[in-house]
């Protein structure tokens, strides 16, 4: 288990990396982030849970890529996956949703995009790594949680 938790960090940073960098991430390290985190939920809860949790957080990121394409067609007039929103993000928004409970999924995802607003606020770039500020406040919550034991991030 710690060899999963110390890979996943490394992929996070990785992500983080790359994105803020050059604004590009290798495919492969998602799906390496896709599999360590899907790993770790499903041995943290009962498979049934697992199965349910990942149905609804799948649902959830449609629901919100749904109406992110339609913002970004109607109003920005913009092409969704060329300018407004990147696979990658796709991919990590995928990742998170197989990674966590319902619940710790839905809090998670609000807070780590409310987390890539003001730090891009704060740096103003034209454009936002969206995956890699999230990867970042993943990385630094995973890490606290591990060292401190003070969040159950799979109980509920």
């Amino acid at each position: 288990m710690l060899t999963i938790k110390i890979l996943l960090i490394l992929v996070l940073g990785t992500i983080t990396y790359q994105d803020v960098k050059d604004r590009e991430v290798y495919g492969f390290v998602f799906l390496i982030l896709i599999g360590l985190l899907g790993i770790l939920h499903y041995k943290s809860v009962m498979p049934i849970h697992f199965i349910y949790a990942v149905g609804i957080n799948l649902g959830i990121v449609l629901i919100c890529l749904s109406i992110s394409f339609l913002y970004a067609r109607l109003i920005l007039k913009r092409s969704f996956f060329k300018e407004a929103f990147g696979l990658g993000d796709l991919l990590f928004f995928i990742g998170i949703a197989i990674g966590f409970p319902t619940i710790t999924f839905t809090i998670l995802l609000v807070f780590s995009l409310l987390f890539s607003l003001l730090l891009s606020l704060v740096i103003k770039k034209s454009t936002v790594p969206l995956a890699g500020y999230m990867s970042m406040f993943f990385g630094v919550l995973l890490i606290t949680n591990w060292i401190t034991n003070s969040l159950t991030l799979y109980l509920i």
